[in-house]
C-alpha cells in the first residue's frame, strides 16, 4: 500500500455457510490512526466480518488488504486462563515473543496500572475478578503484545452501563496513548457515536453496507447530548433506521 492507503482497505467482500449468503459485497477503508465501527442488527454477520479481517475466517469472495502486522482481538468474553492469575495471563502472548520471565512479568504489571487496576490485582485468578476487572485484563492482554491493530467484537455489550461507559473511555485513551487503529463492532449506536471517527452501517443479513457516517467532534466533547443529537441524526436517513429497524416510534 502507498502513504495514502495505509492501513485497512476491505473490497467486494462475500461469504456464505453453506447454501446462505451472510456478508454481500462489502468494500470500506480505515487509515491508520482511526476508529472505525460496524454497527448493525444482532446476527447480520459483523462477527464474521471482523473475523475476516483478522484473519480467523477466509473469504469467499473479494480481498482485506491492510499493512498491519500485529492485529488482535478483544472480544465479549475475556476469555481467560482460570488456572492463571491476571499478571500471568496479560503476559500469556509475550511467550511467542522469546521475552524472559522477567520481562513478561514487568510488562503485565506495568499494564495493570494502565488499564485501572491495582498492584494487590496481579495475582487474583479469575474467578476472584468482577465481569469489569476481568475485561480489563483482557484488554491489557491484548495490549502486552504492542498490537498496531486492535479489533473489538462487542467486548462491553455485557457489561452495566456505568461500567461500560468507563471501559468506552479507558479504551479510547488506550488507542490514543499506544497509537492504534481500531475496528469495534457493536449493535449499540450510541457506542459507535461514542468512540469511532467512522461508522459503516450494515444491513441484516446478508449484510451489505447501508451507509457510512463520519463523527468529527473529538472523543473528549462528545457529551451526552452530543451523542444524542447524533443518533437522532443519523436515524433521520431511512437506510440507517431501516438497517437496524428503528421505527419513528423509537427514534
Amino acid at each position: 500500500m502507498n502513504a495514502l492507503s495505509s492501513g485497512l482497505r476491505v473490497v467486494a467482500l462475500g461469504h456464505a455457510f453453506g447454501p446462505h449468503e451472510i456478508i454481500a459485497d462489502i468494500s470500506f477503508e480505515l487509515p491508520r490512526g482511526r476508529v472505525g465501527c460496524l454497527i448493525g442488527p444482532s446476527g447480520c454477520g459483523k462477527s464474521t466480518l471482523l473475523s475476516m479481517i483478522g484473519a480467523l475466517t477466509h473469504p469467499a469472495r473479494g480481498s482485506i488488504r491492510h499493512d498491519f502486522r500485529h492485529p488482535v482481538f478483544v472480544f465479549q468474553d475475556p476469555c481467560l486462563l482460570p488456572w492463571r492469575n491476571a499478571a500471568d495471563n496479560i503476559a500469556f502472548g509475550l511467550t511467542a515473543q522469546k521475552l524472559d520471565r522477567h520481562a513478561r512479568r514487568r510488562r503485565a504489571e506495568g499494564l495493570l496500572g494502565e488499564v485501572g487496576l491495582e498492584p494487590a490485582d496481579a495475582g487474583k485468578y479469575p474467578h476472584e475478578l468482577s465481569g469489569g476487572m476481568r475485561q480489563r485484563v483482557a484488554l491489557a492482554r491484548a495490549l502486552a503484545v504492542r498490537p498496531d491493530l486492535l479489533l473489538l467484537d462487542e467486548p462491553f455489550s455485557a457489561l452495566d452501563v456505568g461500567l461500560r461507559r468507563q471501559m468506552q473511555a479507558l479504551v479510547r485513551r488506550l488507542i490514543g496513548a499506544h497509537g492504534l487503529t481500531a475496528l469495534l463492532v457493536t449493535h449499540d449506536l450510541a457506542e459507535a457515536v461514542r468512540l469511532a471517527d467512522r461508522i459503516w452501517v450494515l444491513t441484516p443479513k446478508p449484510a451489505s453496507l447501508a451507509a457510512a457516517r463520519d463523527i468529527d467532534r473529538p472523543f473528549a466533547d462528545r457529551d451526552d447530548g452530543f451523542v444524542q443529537a447524533e443518533i437522532g441524526r443519523l436515524l433521520a436517513d431511512p437506510a440507517i433506521a431501516a438497517a437496524l429497524a428503528v421505527t419513528e416510534d423509537e427514534r
